[in-house]
């Protein structure tokens, strides 16, 4: 059994030592002894110690005007929270609870210290509340990637997390990851990352490729499981250098760096990429477009299904490693959408999207506006589509959304194609102006479905058109 220690705060004033700071989060509201990390996967909250896996983390900043600071004891640990004046803390003394807003009565709350042997740190979100857990290094967290509890994004369950399927519901993990093989039909030739496909195959066939097996999610990461993310970012998480890498290819040096023979991509660039000019996942950076942001301060905002936009590039990237993966190469990603040697003309085939929605216009894609009244005009967020709706458009190897919804990121920098690819990306010492990305988005039109379509974006700018997805060790 899999158990989970729930690492709340301290009552322990300065002795806590210096705190980082970050945009202010809801101190937790009393999660009480069943509310863990543990409950998402079977695994039972047992009280923690200070030995034991608790960390030593304390309260810094103010409680707004008529609140001020409590702090009770749950499941042996000391929590601090806001409550208002008039309110003494419940259950102790038959209070009422009260749920603040994080920009109301909000304290910043952070991790200090660090788990005992063999934990790490996970960030559930219980009750819109980051917080900060140890769990064992065995179940799924952090950059380990660990497959008994599945990817950290996914554990607290919920909304974006464990609701999704095709049709944009379910009982399905939205971290599910399906197998891309190699073992097509002729796949003992490349495939082809440019050609034309009309209904009747491939034509003008030009930059051969070469991908080995891995996984790609099924999904589109959600606005709940960016949520996770956002936690552990606040917690102080940053991924640790050259993490990211696909390590299961050419003996753990990761893919082919086609900028410059002979070299592999280093991973994750520790030194200028861990700050808050590439990392910053804050509400308000989150919410880049007023009509088409997908992120809500919390998780009550009811769009935890739809696929989270606004972020960079580095935030995609950091969030693909720390939930066990990485962000899939170009030429994987369109291995992927065009089901390799098979170089479809969409990825679900040769039927052409319609524009009735309900129908086929949203049943293959959500492109050209028509999601969800069939209309052809965009005017807000309702024209985004919680992640699996288009369940028609699954592509060869089960990837729902591969084309239109959100584009994507991939790993490369923008670059003509570069020829031979052999488990390839383009990722020149000197950094290029461009990010790629691939899939066209919810107000395209059907010429930006195909899977050869590409365009780039710089990875520093957040763009309400732009989401991702994880790829991962086959």
């Amino acid at each position: 059994m899999k158990t989970h220690y729930l690492a709340v705060l301290f009552g322990c004033g300065t002795a806590c030592g210096p705190l980082v700071t970050a945009e202010p989060i809801l101190p937790p509201v009393d999660p009480g002894p069943e509310s863990g990390v543990g409950d998402s996967d079977g695994g039972t909250d047992v009280g923690p110690t200070r030995e034991d896996a608790c960390t030593q983390r304390g309260c810094t900043g103010s409680c707004i005007e008529n609140y001020h600071y409590a702090y009770p004891v749950i499941d042996g640990c000391v929590v601090c929270r806001c409550v208002p004046d008039d309110d003494a803390v419940a259950p102790m003394d038959g209070g009422n609870d009260v749920t603040i807003h994080p920009e109301d009565a909000c304290t910043q709350q952070f991790c200090a210290g660090a788990c005992k042997a063999n934990y790490h740190y996970v960030y559930p979100v219980i009750n819109g509340c980051p917080v900060c857990s140890c769990a064992p290094d065995d179940d799924g967290g952090g950059e380990s990637g660990g497959s008994d509890g599945g990817p950290p994004s996914c554990a607290p369950g919920g909304p974006g997390m464990t609701n999704c399927g095709p049709g944009g519901s379910g009982t399905e993990s939205c971290c599910t990851s399906l197998e891309v093989t190699t073992a097509l039909e002729n796949e003992a030739s490349p495939y082809y990352r440019t050609y034309s496909n009309a209904g009747s195959g491939p034509t003008g066939e030009a930059d051969p490729a070469t991908v080995s097996g891995f996984r790609l999610d099924e999904y589109l990461v959600t606005v709940g499981r960016f949520r996770q993310f956002v936690a552990a970012w606040r917690g102080g998480y940053y991924p640790s250098a050259g993490s990211g890498k696909h390590m299961h290819l050419n003996g753990a040096s990761g893919l082919a760096n086609s900028a410059s023979a002979g070299t592999f991509e280093t991973g994750w660039d520790a030194v200028d990429w861990n700050n808050t000019t590439d990392i910053d996942p804050i509400d308000a950076n989150l919410k880049c477009d007023a009509s088409y942001a997908t992120w809500t301060r919390t998780d009550t905002g009811g769009q935890e299904d739809l696929p989270i936009n606004c972020v960079t590039w580095y935030e995609a990237y950091a969030f693909c490693i720390w939930d066990g993966g990485f962000l899939p190469s170009e030429a994987e990603w369109e291995y992927a959408a065009a089901a390799g040697n098979q170089q479809r003309e969409y990825p679900w085939g040769s039927t052409a999207p319609g524009t009735a929605c309900p129908g086929t216009g949203c049943d293959y894609a959500i492109y050209g506006c028509y999601y969800p009244s069939g209309s052809g005009g965009c005017t807000g967020v309702s024209n985004i589509a919680p992640v699996g709706y288009a369940s028609d458009g699954a592509g060869y190897f089960g990837q729902l959304d591969l084309a239109g919804e959100l584009w994507e990121w991939n790993l490369d920098w923008y670059n003509t194609q570069v020829d031979p690819c052999t488990d390839c990306a383009y990722l020149p010492s000197t950094p290029a102006a461009y990010r790629v990305i691939r899939g066209g988005y919810f107000f395209d039109d059907a010429s930006y479905l195909l899977p050869p379509a590409r365009d780039h974006k710089p990875p520093a700018l957040r763009y309400a058109d732009l989401g991702f997805r994880c790829a991962r060790t086959p």
